[in-house]
Order: structure tokens, then C-alpha cells, then sequence
């Protein structure tokens, strides 16, 4: 009798175990893509964007939004996946006063939900589940997941995160944010493929449904904002930066059907909290800002390594200091290369360059940004593994631009950092009068690219700056070694 009893309660246990097996394997399984970065490269990151967006973006500081906001962060976080949240993760859920629907997550953890995606949810659950999708980002460590692909050389961590706050922006601010951006970097950052958005929404239906809640609130709130993107009233800027995979709904809502959902969580205070948004001042748009004049290192330029000090670059026509210091600085180019330059010179970085010019030798003239003096550092495309080739192929590009630009002199093999290399000798018009001279050096990088450095000053200034212009080419070591 004891034997028929006990049998009926092990097959009971065997089929709940296989109940629970086969629950887990139903949900999709979701693994994370390659990335050569370390988890801590990510926090470093997003730590150092997320303090650029709370220098431009109009941050909430009630303290009831702030607390709900990390209310329900707090309680996704405590639904991700174990094995994907690390704990050198460092997570803040930052309420931000602009109208258009969006919000997004840094690497590492910084997450920033704008005003506009409270307004045009209808529950928290709506919310939640944008934020999980944005966790989702996190965890599955797409933003140096995008960084890894990248081929360029100069996508390094260190040149990345200045860029992230005004790329984010959006619309009419993001553009001149993204235009000013090495390489805009902030893009490849927070702008995600189908795949990596596919991949977000299922991991965020998976942490909802652990978190308590349905969901299907996800794919609704898609719905309402892809209607208002369509509307044309008031795009949301998520969807710039979120492409939809297709069949979003579909297959959120068939994921749903995969998932238990825990204990319902008290969204009662939603409403109250939408009341509480509706206290404070009117919220701004990003064209607001832009207006303003803000933008976390907008412009054209953006400086290198703390340089960002950029007064008395632009008194072009003002005199140019003789080269007379002594002292050096270290300027490191991302993972490409490690140069000395004087240390009273100032380090501008742009989309595809580095320029390094002395006190009124670079800025604005007659709507033209001028470069009169200096040394440039930077890397091009090469089609052709011949050096002079490429070269020469890269010269007459850049001179189709600039049709004054003309040979000095014929070209020699020199040496950059014990790489074979070529110097060519240009002259052109001088934005100051005269004519200047342009020194170019190229040699390849160990992935086929061009790098290259550059030196000009007016036929005038150019003994004086000749002996610093050697000093700098020969302190060049070339460090993207892979």
C-alpha cells in the first residue's frame, strides 16, 4: 500500500519538473553578441556620457518622479537575468523634462526616460516596459557590442563618450551634435540594428513578466508610438534610434504567451505621478535646447584629452605666437597613436582629425572654419596597399576640394614610427595671405587604413615652426597593434 501511494507522487514531481523545463525552454533563448570590451569599459563609458547628458538635458529634480522612476528600475534590475547582470553594473533611473517620447540607457547602466514617454503612456506598465527594453540594451551590452564591429581605428572608448549625450539628442540638435562627433560616435553607440531591437524586446517581455508585469503593455506602447510617429505631430525620437524589426506586436505578444507572469506589482500611484508631471514647468523640446545654445561639446569641434578649452582658437588674423616653450604634453589618439606636442597648444578634435594648433591659429573666417598653423593627425581609407598609391589616391580626393592645392617638391620614404612612410610637400593659398606651406607623412596601420600627419603655417612663419614640427613627427609612436 506504502509502494502504490508513493508512486502517483513521483510521477506528479516528474511532470511538474518537466512542466518547468519545458516553460523555461519555451521563451526565446537570447545570447548576447560579441564584444571585446570588458563589462567594466562599459561602466567607465556610461559613466562618463551619462555626466554629459546631466550638463544638457533639463533634468526632473522632484523627488516623488525620481523615486517612482527608480522604483520601477529597481524592481526590473531585480528581474534580469542573473548570468547577464553583472554586478560592476552601476544603474540610475533619471527623469528628464522634455516632451518628445523617448528614453534610453547608456552602457553600464545609466538610464534617462524623458517626460513625453510618461505622457503618452497609459499605464505604468507601458513605461516599465520601455525601460525593460532599454535594460535590455544594457545587459545584452549592445552599445560596445556596436564598437567592436566597427573597423575604424579611432573608435576608441576614451573618444566615444563626449559624443553620446549630443547624439542622443535627436532631431534638430542631435544632427548638429552628431555632425560635430568623431565619427559620430555617439550613433554607433545608441543607435541599434533590427537584430539587437529584436533581441531588446524579447529580453524586456522576459524581464517584465518576472517583474510582474504583462508583457503585452510593451507592444502596446509600440503601437502608440509608432502612431505617433506617424501622426507627424510629435515624432518620437525613440523610433530614430529604435528601428522596428517588423511584426513588432506579433511577437512580443506570442512571447507573452510563453511566459508566466509574477505577482501583479501596485501600479496605483501612476496616476498621481502623471499629476505630479503635470505640476511642473512646461517641458522643453530638444529644438529648445538646441536654441539655448546647449549640447554637451556641440559645434564643430570637440577637444581632446581636457582640452576642451577652445578660447583663442578662433581670433584668426590675430598674431600667432612663435613656438618658445620647452615644455611638452602626451597626446594620445585612441588605440592609434601616442605623440608629444607643446604643451600650450590646444587639441581640437573634428569628425575624421585631430588638429593640435597654437593661440589664434585655428577658429572662424568669413563663415569658414580656418586652419592657419598647427599639425594634424588623422586616417583615411586606402584602396590600394601600395603606399604611394594609396596615397596619391587620397591626395587627389582631398585636392578636388581645394583645386589651389599644388605639389612643392617631389615626394620621399621617410619613417613614422619605424614604418616605411612618404612625405609630399604642398603648398596652398593661406587664409591669412601668401601662401602656406603643408608637409603631408603617410604610412599604413596594421588594418590597411591610411594614417597620416600634417603640418602647416604660412611661407612666412614656416622657419619658425619648422624645428617643433620635426620634434612633434619624430615623438610619433603608432600603438594599434592588434
Amino acid at each position: 500500500m506504502a509502494h502504490g501511494t508513493s508512486s502517483p507522487r513521483i510521477t506528479l514531481a516528474a511532470l511538474l519538473a518537466c512542466a518547468a523545463i519545458a516553460d523555461i525552454g519555451a521563451q526565446t533563448v537570447i545570447k548576447p553578441p560579441k564584444n571585446k570590451y570588458t563589462p567594466q569599459q562599459d561602466v567607465e563609458l556610461g559613466r562618463e556620457a551619462a555626466d554629459e547628458v546631466r550638463k544638457t538635458y533639463p533634468i526632473i529634480k522632484d523627488e516623488k518622479i525620481a523615486t517612482y522612476l527608480s522604483g520601477i528600475g529597481d524592481r526590473l534590475v531585480a528581474a534580469a537575468p542573473p548570468e547577464l547582470n553583472n554586478p560592476v553594473y552601476q544603474y540610475s533611473f533619471t527623469p528628464v523634462n522634455l516632451k518628445e517620447i523617448n528614453a534610453f540607457a547608456l552602457p553600464g547602466g545609466p538610464m534617462f526616460v524623458h517626460r513625453g514617454m510618461f505622457d503618452a503612456a497609459a499605464q505604468e506598465g507601458e513605461v516599465a516596459g520601455v525601460m525593460a527594453h532599454e535594460l535590455s540594451h544594457v545587459l545584452l551590452r549592445h552599445g560596445t557590442a556596436n564598437a567592436s564591429k566597427a573597423q575604424n581605428p579611432w573608435l576608441q572608448l576614451g573618444q566615444i563618450a563626449g559624443a553620446v549625450g549630443g547624439a542622443m539628442v535627436g532631431g534638430q540638435m542631435g544632427s548638429a551634435i552628431a555632425q560635430g562627433s568623431q565619427f559620430g560616435l555617439g550613433t554607433l553607440l545608441l543607435r541599434y540594428s533590427r537584430d539587437f531591437e529584436k533581441q531588446a524586446d524579447l529580453l524586456g517581455a522576459q524581464i517584465m513578466a518576472r517583474a510582474g508585469y504583462d508583457p503585452r503593455q510593451l507592444a502596446h506602447m509600440f503601437e502608440t508610438i509608432e502612431k505617433e510617429s506617424s501622426s507627424g505631430d510629435r515624432a518620437p525620437q525613440w523610433m530614430s534610434s529604435h528601428p522596428d524589426p517588423g511584426n513588432r506586436t506579433e511577437y512580443i505578444n506570442k512571447e507573452a504567451e510563453s511566459l508566466t507572469i509574477a505577482s501583479a506589482v501596485d501600479t496605483s500611484q501612476f496616476q498621481a505621478i502623471k499629476t505630479e508631471f503635470a505640476s511642473l514647468p512646461p517641458a522643453k523640446s530638444t529644438a529648445d535646447l538646441a536654441r539655448a545654445g546647449k549640447g554637451g561639446g556641440g559645434g564643430t569641434t570637440k577637444a581632446l584629452e581636457g582640452g576642451g578649452d577652445t578660447a583663442g582658437l578662433n581670433e584668426i588674423g590675430q598674431p600667432v605666437p612663435r613656438p618658445t616653450s620647452s615644455q611638452y604634453r602626451e597626446l594620445r589618439g585612441g588605440g592609434v597613436f601616442v605623440a608629444a606636442v607643446p604643451a600650450d597648444w590646444k587639441a581640437v578634435q573634428s569628425k575624421s582629425a585631430i588638429k593640435v594648433v597654437p593661440q589664434n591659429g585655428y577658429g572662424q573666417q568669413n563663415g569658414q572654419t580656418v586652419f592657419s598653423h598647427g599639425i594634424e593627425f588623422g586616417v583615411a581609407n586606402a584602396n590600394s596597399r601600395d603606399l604611394r598609391e594609396a596615397t596619391n589616391t587620397w591626395l587627389n580626393a582631398v585636392a578636388q576640394g581645394n583645386h589651389n592645392l599644388r605639389l612643392a617638391g617631389s615626394q620621399q620614404v621617410v619613417r613614422i614610427s619605424q614604418r616605411s612612410a612618404i612625405a609630399t610637400p604642398l603648398v596652398n593659398p593661406s587664409p591669412l595671405g601668401g601662401q602656406e606651406r603643408i608637409a603631408v607623412y603617410t604610412t599604413f596601420l596594421t588594418d590597411g587604413s591610411l594614417f597620416y600627419y600634417l603640418t602647416v603655417a604660412p611661407e612666412a612663419d614656416a622657419d619658425a615652426f619648422q624645428e617643433t614640427f620635426r620634434r612633434i613627427g619624430e615623438s610619433i609612436r603608432l600603438t594599434d597593434v592588434r
